[in-house]
């Protein structure tokens, strides 16, 4: 695939994608936990509680992002 996306969006882009990942992943392991995987309402509430979370994880790690990669860039060291 082509590239589309221009070097600007970068960091959005990033975290628009991990937090998809990351907020599907543990939505659905903490709602089967919660509700256990064969639950009638199983998809309905992970899909609820997917979106909400990802609604507050996608701008938060584009605020956070940026502090986290200076604190990482001090404490790892450089080869």
């Amino acid at each position: 695939m082509a590239p589309f996306i221009p070097r600007r969006f970068e960091g959005v882009t990033f975290a628009v994608l991990v937090t998809f990942i990351m907020t599907c992943m543990i939505s659905g392991i903490s709602t089967a936990l919660a509700i256990g995987p064969g639950d009638p309402a199983f998809l309905a509430t992970w899909l609820g509680a997917w979106m909400t979370s990802w609604a507050f994880a996608a701008p938060i790690m584009t605020v956070v992002a940026p502090f986290v990669r200076r604190i990482v860039g001090r404490i790892v060291i450089r080869a």
